[in-house]
């Protein structure tokens, strides 16, 4: 079984409060905003919990 890393270990986790339904969420500093489906929108940070995880920190994985 692979070992990840989570959110709350990385540097570009913000943890602050955000208005989303988790009590630790945070935003995901490392990828860029998320453009909203109309143009008088602002982008947003991606929210994430403490424990998601994403590809950053795969050390190595063999493709089949």
């Amino acid at each position: 079984m692979t070992k990840h890393s989570h959110c709350a270990d990385c540097a570009f986790f913000e943890d602050h409060v955000v208005e989303a339904k988790a009590d630790d969420a945070g935003l995901c500093r490392f990828n860029p905003p998320v453009t909203q489906p109309s143009a008088d929108q602002r982008g947003l940070w991606p929210v994430v919990t403490a424990n998601d995880w994403c590809g950053h920190f795969a050390s190595g994985i063999a493709a089949e």
